[in-house]
């Protein structure tokens, strides 16, 4: 029998793409599963975004990541959009069928899936500190999922408000806007609060001004290096359940692989993976 040399190929288009850690997980996967499927971290600034796109077409890609600052930006090159994303408003993956693109957001399916390890959403509360590209994924999915009330907390109101008439206007969830104003006291009502900033990521040490921890509290960080940030461990310590953001990058990987590769790809092959990139 003949060898066949030629892999198939996904990736990633980003800027910078040197520190994406996805490449280190994918690749693993595959392999683990006896796929011979690549995974190419691309470095694409925002003028040669049409460029990447048409090079991987004509490459006979499956599919590829859009990161910062792309998932925006690619809507203009998609055919067609995941009722999800259409809702969020932006692309993290793409397939490719052909010369057909089709986007998804697996960022919010991500937190998702991570956080029905935990608990279900359906019916509960959630508040959310940030109005950014993630807490906008994850409002929309949580409230997709069934979750029955969406509190998006925010700096700046004019973000937060926005999403929050987002939620309510797109979504069966209620939603509102707390202005995020000195500390953050965690209603007694809320069932899952989650980080959805970038306060603490390594090397920082800082973490969200909130207060209200308590049992029964789910305290979700999207920020996945440390993987135990100063946020969960002040969340565990007044008896919090925590969910770390590993949890959120190997569901999201997971649902990238299903997505350009039809298949079930192993999640603790995954995180092994993903830690030991955040360990180096």
């Amino acid at each position: 029998m003949a060898t066949n040399f030629l892999s198939q190929l996904t990736g990633s288009f980003a800027t910078s793409a040197a520190q994406n850690p996805t490449v280190a997980v994918m690749e693993a996967a595959y392999a683990a599963a006896d796929l011979d499927v690549r995974y190419i971290n691309c470095e694409v600034p925002p003028e040669r975004l049409g460029d990447a796109v048409r090079g991987a077409i004509g490459m006979g890609w499956l599919g590829f990541n859009c990161s910062i600052p792309h998932k925006v930006a690619i809507l203009d090159y998609l055919d067609a959009l995941a009722p999800s994303a259409e809702i969020i408003g932006a692309v993290n993956c793409v397939t490719i069928d052909g010369e057909r693109l089709t986007g998804e957001n697996t960022d919010g399916q991500g937190f998702v899936n991570a956080l029905r390890t935990i608990v279900d959403p359906q019916g509960r509360s959630f508040a959310i500190l940030g109005a950014g590209g993630a807490a906008r994924a994850i409002a929309v999915e949580s409230a997709l999922a069934g979750a029955r009330r969406i509190t998006i907390v925010n700096r700046t109101a004019s973000r937060g408000r926005e999403l929050a008439d987002l939620v309510a206007a797109r979504t069966p969830a209620d939603a509102e806007f707390v202005e995020w104003e000195g500390t953050y006291d965690v209603p007694a009502d809320v069932d899952v609060l989650v980080n959805a900033t970038s306060i603490g990521f390594h090397p920082s040490t800082s973490t969200p001004n909130v207060s209200g921890f308590r049992p029964g509290l789910v305290t979700a960080d999207v920020v996945a290096n440390p993987p135990q940030t100063q946020f969960l461990q002040r969340a565990a310590a007044e008896g919090a359940t925590t969910l770390e953001g590993l949890g959120m990058l190997v569901n999201q990987a997971l649902t990238n692989a299903r997505l350009w590769t039809g298949r079930d790809l192993d999640p603790a092959v995954m995180r092994r993976a993903l830690e030991a990139s955040l360990e180096g």
